[in-house]
């Protein structure tokens, strides 16, 4: 029977550690940097009196993070709603499975929303590409999340892999508290959001069963559609795009790393919408007998998870208009009016004129930013196999 000791690698840390964490932390200038950026007038001497009083990570996540969340919000968003909510079950843990799109806020607005909604909080899910100084790896082991290891060779990736399965099943099962996890590997730059095969059999890897699927069907799959009108990061991917269309070995510093993760959080996201869909393991009951092999088994989770993402996930004006344009119809212009259209071009105008890099290709820029924003309106489609009709206008 594993314990929790067994995953002190990995593990985030407990209410009988947060206390000194936090006390450690709120001397951190980092924290200081990025809190005094986010927040110009902020007092952070009361701020850091506020880190050392908690004791609970709770505390820290309602008291303290919501707080910050919420008044950065007002900022950035033009409103954040939670969907579903009466579909969390409060008899037993789950794992949210969603797409990707902020590094960080993703899962920090949906665990609030859960917690201001009277449910409890879940685990989270962090790539330790993200963790490029101490203070961040602390700072969030802090809040609720583990340590996921990647870019480790072939041998050392498999044990990881199984560890860090072991640790979400031990999660939901022993402690009884959810998880979150991203249905791939980083963000989806496209915006195609289509599950990675490998997250599903590595969720598999540290169940009790040689079944895939009945390991699967002991997370309690929940997919979560997150909805974001606009994406702060949309002109970064597009260059990312570029950089590597013309130097295959181009890759990412730490720093942009880091300079991503800042502008995720603090761009403009326009209206955001969080939405929760029932267990899939109803689905994946009716899976056939005869399915058993893994990698199929693995697919057709993948497909079940995708189809229930893209059928709750809400559409903006922009998402129709990008759709237009890249496919040359006016398939959707009863989706939108001139005016939205023209601010659509004009967002993504904007968001054009902020790429500097050597060799702009602006036609080719262009076409990925409509990508992004028309990817959307395009999987849903095909995955539902149904005109769409899910959006969300502006009042």
């Amino acid at each position: 029977m594993a314990t929790l000791s067994d995953f002190d690698d990995i593990r985030c840390y407990t209410d009988e550690e947060v206390n000194s964490v936090l006390t450690r932390l709120a001397e951190e200038p980092g924290i200081e940097k990025f809190l005094r950026g986010a927040f110009p007038d902020i007092d952070m001497e009361d701020v850091k009196r506020r880190m050392r009083s908690f004791h609970t990570i709770r505390d820290f996540h309602l008291n303290m993070v919501g707080v910050l969340l919420f008044k950065m919000s007002e900022k950035i968003t033009e409103f954040i709603r939670l969907d579903g909510a009466e579909r969390i079950p409060r008899d037993h843990a789950s794992v949210f499975i969603t797409n990707h799109r902020d590094i960080v806020l993703d899962s920090a607005y949906l665990d609030i929303l859960m917690l201001n909604a009277g449910y409890p909080d879940f685990e989270i899910a962090i790539g330790d590409n993200l963790l490029i100084y101490p203070w961040i790896k602390d700072l969030v082991r802090a809040n609720k999340s583990f340590i996921v290891r990647r870019d480790l060779p072939g041998k050392e990736l498999l044990l990881a892999s199984k560890h860090l399965s072991q640790y979400i099943h031990y999660t939901v099962n022993e402690k009884k508290t959810s998880i979150w996890i991203a249905q791939r590997e980083g963000r989806s730059k496209d915006c195609s959001d289509i599950t990675q095969p490998a997250v599903i059999k590595m969720l598999a890897m540290g169940g009790s069963s040689r079944d895939l699927l009945t390991n699967i069907k002991a997370l309690h799959l929940q997919p979560c559609s997150l909805s974001y009108e606009y994406d702060p990061c949309d002109y970064l991917k597009a260059q990312e795009f570029q950089c590597k269309r013309d130097d295959p070995n181009w890759h990412k510093s730490k720093q942009d790393d880091l300079f991503s993760m800042a502008n995720g959080m603090l761009g403009y996201k326009g209206r955001v919408i969080f939405t929760v869909a029932p267990e899939l393991n109803p689905e994946l009951d009716k899976f056939p007998a005869e399915l058993t092999d893994k990698g199929a088994q693995a697919t057709a989770v993948c497909e079940s998870v995708d189809r229930v993402l893209h059928d709750n996930m809400y559409l903006f004006e922009i998402n129709y208009v990008a759709y237009d344009l890249l496919n040359e119809t006016d398939k959707y212009a009863d989706r939108y009016t001139l005016e939205q259209k023209n601010k659509a071009i004009a967002y993504l105008n904007s968001r054009l004129e902020k790429i500097e890099i050597p060799n702009k290709d602006e036609e080719y820029l262009w076409h990925c930013l409509l990508t992004q924003y028309a990817n959307p309106v395009a999987n849903k489609e095909r995955l539902t196999e149904r005109p769409v009709t899910n959006f969300v206008p502006l009042t």
